[in-house]
């Protein structure tokens, strides 16, 4: 059975003995679930779902704070509009392939403040791009590729 799908079960579990049926009682669930599943993980063998928590987290990290950043350059730009800034449309050579990843990253592009994710050419291949502050092209592609799109990658495959 799939760990994932045990880790959901102790935690709805958790939830009935608590008789608790919130989101907060669900995630508390699902952290006691999975520490309960990684003490017993000999027991699996050598399994991806913890590697995969690891790259998650480093994800949603990376994106919490690529959010604040874009953000407060965001406000900047709005309480000093003298400050001028450089939009321009960037094409993105894209490694993800699958629709799953494509949607990831376009999406998170997209939910970044100054970044807004346009078209996919129809190969597949590239996405395009706006991004509100482009000093230089070939920084704010290395940005996205080694950053963004790199991190969606290790959690997809």
């Amino acid at each position: 059975m799939n760990l994932f799908l045990i880790n959901i079960l102790l935690a709805v579990g958790f939830m009935i003995a608590l008789e608790s049926f919130t989101l907060a009682t669900l995630f508390t669930g699902m952290v006691v679930g999975y520490m309960a599943l990684w003490l017993t993980r000999p027991l699996y063998g050598d399994d991806r779902y913890f590697q995969r928590f690891a790259t998650i987290v480093r994800l949603v990290i990376f994106f919490i704070k690529a959010l604040v950043i874009s953000n407060l350059r965001v406000l900047r730009a709005v309480l000093a509009p003298s400050q001028i800034s450089r939009p321009g449309i960037i094409r993105l050579p894209l490694d993800a392939r699958t629709d799953m990843e494509i949607m990831l990253v376009a999406n998170l592009i997209s939910l970044t403040p100054g970044t807004l994710s346009i078209d996919v050419s129809e190969d597949r291949r590239n996405l395009y791009v706006h991004v509100m502050f482009l000093e230089d092209v070939d920084d704010a592609r290395r940005e996205l590729k080694e950053g963004l799109e790199r991190r969606v990658l290790e959690v997809l495959r």
